[in-house]
C-alpha cells in the first residue's frame, strides 16, 4: 500500500536558498535582561582589622528581632547610628549594602532612603539624621507625601490644542482624592489602556502637580512611583530593561504596594540577617 505522505521537494522553505548580497539577515528584538534576584553575599570585614566591633553586632541583632517583630505585628523600629565609631560603622555598611528600592524625601531637611538587601530594613540619611529603619516603608515616606514641590493647578489648568481626555480623568482624581479613607479599596486609572495624546498627557501632570516624594523600585525593568500634589494620589510608571515606559498609571492610596516590603519579607531578612552575623562573627 502507498504511504500518502510524501516529504516536500527540496530547496524549499525559509533558510534553504542563500542570502545574495542584497539581503539583510533576520534582526531580533533585543531579549530583558539585567533582572536583579537575591544572592548570598558575606560582607568583608578584614579591612576593619581588629577593632572592637561589638556595639555594630549588637545593633543587627536587635535589628534582626525588629524585622520579625514588624512582619508578625507591624509599625516601625529605629536604630540610631550617631554614637558609633568609624570602625562598627563600616561593618554596619558593609552589611546592609544596597537594595532594589530607594526614595528621595524633599523635607527639610531633606532625607535619603535606600533600602538594604534585606527587604524592610532601610538606611536613612540627612544633614541632622543616621538611622536603620525596620518596616513595610519608612514613616518619613508617607508622612506628608503630597506636600507640593510644584502645585496641583487642578481644573484650573489652561487648556491646549489636543487636550481631549484628561479633564474628565483629573474629575475623577480629585473625587476618589476628597473621598479617600484607609478603608476604601484602591482605585487605579489606567493611561496606558485609555485613549489620550501627548497634550493630554502634559496637562495632567500639570492638574496633579507634584509631591515632596519619589521612590524608585529596580527589579525586572524599573518602577518609578511619585507622589502627586493632590492627596492620596500617586504617579506609577513601570519601565522595560530597555527603559521603555510600558505601563503608566495613577494610583489613589497611602502608598503604593509596589514600593513597600511584605510581611513575608521582613520575616526572611530576619532570618538571613542571622546568618550573615553568625558567618562573619
Amino acid at each position: 500500500m502507498t504511504n500518502p505522505f510524501m516529504l516536500p521537494p527540496t530547496g524549499f522553505g525559509p533558510g534553504s536558498q542563500p542570502l545574495d548580497h542584497q539581503d539583510e539577515a533576520l534582526e531580533y528584538m533585543p531579549l530583558p535582561q539585567d533582572m536583579r534576584t537575591y544572592s548570598p553575599r558575606i560582607p568583608e570585614i578584614e579591612d576593619l582589622g581588629d577593632a572592637d566591633l561589638t556595639a555594630a553586632f549588637a545593633l543587627l541583632e536587635q535589628v534582626a528581632k525588629a524585622a520579625e517583630e514588624v512582619s508578625v505585628h507591624g509599625g516601625t523600629r529605629q536604630f540610631d547610628l550617631v554614637g558609633l565609631d568609624a570602625a562598627n560603622r563600616a561593618l554596619i555598611a558593609e552589611t546592609m549594602g544596597s537594595g532594589e528600592v530607594s526614595a528621595k524625601v524633599r523635607a527639610i531637611p531633606a532625607i535619603a532612603v535606600q533600602e538594604s538587601v534585606f527587604a524592610g530594613i532601610w538606611t536613612l540619611k540627612s544633614a541632622k539624621s543616621d538611622v536603620i529603619e525596620v518596616a513595610a516603608i519608612p514613616a518619613c515616606v508617607t508622612e506628608a507625601p503630597f506636600t507640593p514641590v510644584r502645585k496641583a493647578l487642578g481644573k484650573d489648568t489652561p487648556l491646549a490644542p489636543g487636550v481631549d481626555n484628561a479633564p474628565p480623568l483629573q474629575i475623577e482624581l480629585a473625587d476618589k482624592s476628597a473621598a479617600y479613607t484607609p478603608e476604601v479599596e484602591l482605585h487605579v486609572i489606567n493611561l496606558s489602556l485609555l485613549p489620550h495624546t501627548e497634550e493630554d498627557l502634559v496637562w495632567l501632570d500639570q492638574a496633579v502637580g507634584e509631591g515632596a516624594v519619589t521612590i524608585l523600585s529596580r527589579g525586572y525593568g524599573n518602577c518609578r512611583v511619585t507622589a502627586t500634589a493632590v492627596p492620596h494620589v500617586w504617579r506609577v510608571q513601570f519601565f522595560n530593561s530597555q527603559e521603555t515606559l510600558i505601563l503608566d498609571t495613577f494610583e489613589v492610596t497611602k502608598v503604593p504596594e509596589v514600593a513597600c516590603a511584605a510581611p513575608e519579607d521582613l520575616s526572611d531578612s530576619a532570618k538571613r540577617l542571622v546568618n550573615v552575623l553568625e558567618a562573619i562573627r
